[in-house]
């Protein structure tokens, strides 16, 4: 990508009305605009941060054989009575059609759409278990929206629900999963800062489990045991009966400020019910379908990257999500022609690179780097030439380092 193509605009200040670590730096580095509170346009670099992120994602769905479907954003009123969660549901944004009059809801969740989707699809006990996941934008009218993109009014979600025959195979599809989720976040580079936590099942079960980061930015609580590697949701921790079955007593808890990244509820049958999800088993009595929901905030996970890991001025971007493993900078005018013979090189290897051919000063564009956040920044002067046709000098951003090499070896 030559960056005077790209739809780039980077800023030295924004408005001080932006609170947020997040959105400050996202907005400065040209990776979102805002478009008023809580709402962000996604900017090329944002896209390509953000699509990053869902194919891990999606790599590791795809593993534990879930299927990608894309489900509407609109639903019906209908479908949401027979679930009873019209008229409680306190986050949902519903409206009247101007024609028809017919009441819709734009979705906070899907349970109300893939539940009776996937009954057109079983049978018997030969169709189970069916797995579907999507990523689809979710609205939820928050009364607590801040924090820049770590709580938005619109998002990006990856919700994955499966279907199964009974609680057994439901409990052991559960643990793939699990290993799932962790894959995808020590891919993404937070995996050291996540840790299973415990929390309310709320209506559904005894528990639900949560993947929450450590970071400062964070709305939530959690009480970690390092000696299990779990931890423990503010919610729940001064229960009595969670303190008795984990021995939280005789303890030593760490507490820390977290954001929720991902969860995993058991749903069971609260949705297969009113929808009468059932299946013949192999003596062809008719039984209930059980159901577990896997939910990761794709965008909240771009935040709580940076606030997990940004130093005072610049993001500081895990290699796998940065927007670009390369950029090539120099003194244009003199080296265009070096700089675009590295740039092929790279190119020709399905790198991605980065060319900074913008009508600006070396210092302005070294500085810009810093602030998008590559990993490698590669340099072509007279300096790397004196050294050889083919020499560049490569700095990497995380540590510092420089050092001279032969850019045809670089991938």
């Amino acid at each position: 990508m030559y960056l005077s193509k790209l739809l780039l605009r980077t800023y030295k200040n924004i408005s001080s009305d932006e609170k947020s670590i997040n959105a400050q730096l996202l907005i400065r580095g040209g990776f979102v605009d805002q478009l008023m509170s809580w709402i962000y346009t996604l900017l090329p670099l944002g896209m390509r941060v953000m699509k990053k992120i869902e194919n891990i994602i999606r790599e590791e769905m795809n593993s534990v054989w879930a299927n990608e479907i894309y489900m509407p954003a609109l639903q019906p009123k209908s479908n949401w009575e027979q679930t009873g969660r019209w008229e409680w549901m306190d986050n949902l944004f519903k409206f009247t059609s101007f024609y028809s009059k017919i009441e819709y809801a734009l979705w906070p969740t899907h349970e109300e759409v893939v539940t009776p989707l996937i009954k057109k699809f079983i049978e018997s006990y030969k169709d189970l278990p069916q797995v579907v996941y999507q990523f689809q934008s979710k609205f939820r009218d928050e009364k607590r929206a801040k924090s820049g993109v770590l709580r938005w009014r619109e998002f990006l979600m990856k919700d994955c629900y499966s279907f199964h025959a009974n609680q057994m195979d439901l409990d052991t599809y559960y643990e793939t999963q699990k290993e799932a989720y962790i894959r995808i976040f020590n891919k993404i580079g937070i995996g050291d800062k996540t840790f299973l936590t415990y929390a309310s099942g709320g209506t559904f079960s005894k528990y639900s489990h949560e993947f929450q980061t450590v970071c400062e930015a964070g709305e939530d609580t959690i009480y970690y045991l390092e000696e299990k590697n779990i931890a423990f949701n503010d919610e729940i921790i001064h229960d009595s009966e969670v303190r008795k079955e984990f021995d939280l007593d005789n303890q030593n808890l760490t507490v820390l400020k977290t954001v929720e990244v991902g969860n995993i509820f058991k749903l069971n049958t609260k949705f297969s019910e009113p929808f009468h999800v059932v299946y013949k088993d192999n003596t062809g009595e008719e039984n209930i379908v059980y159901m577990w929901c896997y939910g990761i905030w794709v965008g909240r996970l771009m935040g709580t990257v940076i606030e997990a890991y940004h130093d005072e001025k610049w993001i500081i971007w895990p290699e796998a999500i940065a927007p670009f493993k390369y950029v090539i900078i120099g003194l244009w005018d003199e080296w265009s022609e070096q700089a675009k013979k590295v740039y092929k090189s790279l190119l020709d290897k399905w790198v991605e690179v980065a060319l900074d051919d913008r009508d600006q000063s070396f210092w302005f564009k070294m500085k810009d780097a810093d602030l998008i956040w590559y990993p490698y920044k590669i340099i072509v002067s007279d300096k790397t030439l004196a050294q050889g046709e083919n020499i560049v000098e490569v700095v990497a951003r995380s540590s510092g380092n420089t050092q001279f090499i032969d850019f045809t070896t670089l991938s």
